[in-house]
């Protein structure tokens, strides 16, 4: 005969788990012995064991009462139901885990192979990672609504970020996302960047500063994306309106309110 301990043990449960199963009848408790203790036989190591084997596959403990009650064919039918549950359960657990690997995979999950690319160029010319993170964040719905000229689109990038001129902007604008937006480094910046695209509009013709030919909906998306990233970007194109830009992801000229613009940087 064993104590509740010992029967515990065996079960692989605690003695708390025996007498929650006694307060809920599924184990039948014992009358005490001369000595005062209850002694358990063998057969409430079976029954115990069927009990934490069921709840541990989790069987409400009212089901669990209904199946130790069952005969040998219920029994068996409903062992079954619980396996087949179980295993619906492990697929969609397997399917959890497979979406969390994806997940990891970071950028390359959702981005094609050439962006990724793009964007790792970013990091080794030392642009600060926010900037990186907006340049990202732009690209997902584009990649995602036009995949087609994804090709196009970052060859065109690479090109431009070949240019040394625009490469002292990154790194400039990296620098400004520590700034208020009355911070004059922001205007300097305005100013450098607003002769970079005079420069360019008259080195490559007036269409090339922006002929990605993207639609309005999409630039709307992705400047709110930039402005969420990055505030003090929407203090940046308020600047370049006034210097005759308007724009963020699509740059056109505008009229030109008032002239600030100081020489091109070194």
């Amino acid at each position: 005969m064993l104590t509740i301990g010992e029967l515990a043990s065996y079960a692989g449960v605690t003695v708390r788990a025996v007498r929650h199963y006694h307060a809920k009848g599924l184990l039948p408790e014992p009358e005490r012995d001369h000595s005062g203790y209850r002694r358990y036989g063998a057969d409430a190591v079976i029954e115990l064991i069927r009990i934490r084997t069921l709840a541990g596959a989790g069987v409400p403990l009212a089901r669990v009462r209904k199946l130790l009650q069952a005969d040998g064919a219920q029994f068996a039918a409903a062992v079954a139901d619980i396996d087949e549950r179980l295993r619906a359960e492990i697929r969609e657990r397997q399917r959890h885990r497979e979406r969390i690997a994806l997940l990891a995979a970071g950028e390359s999950l959702v981005l094609p192979p050439e962006v990724v690319e793009f964007l790792d160029h970013l990091r080794a010319l030392g642009v600060d990672e926010r900037i990186v993170r907006v340049e990202r964040d732009g690209w997902i719905p584009l990649a995602a609504h036009s995949p087609e000229r994804v090709a196009e689109w970052t060859a065109r990038k690479r090109k431009q970020i070949a240019d040394p001129r625009l490469i002292a902007f990154y790194l400039t604008l990296g620098q400004a996302l520590d700034h208020s937006d009355d911070d004059p480094r922001l205007v300097e910046l305005a100013d450098h960047m607003a002769v970079y695209l005079g420069q360019l509009a008259d080195e490559q013709g007036e269409e090339y500063v922006d002929d990605a030919d993207i639609e309005p909906p999409l630039v709307q998306l992705m400047d709110a994306l930039a402005f969420g990233a990055a505030p003090p970007a929407r203090r940046l194109i308020e600047l370049l309106r006034e210097r005759g830009w308007t724009g963020w992801t699509k740059l056109e000229r505008a009229p030109v309110s008032r002239s600030r613009c100081a020489p091109p940087p070194p």
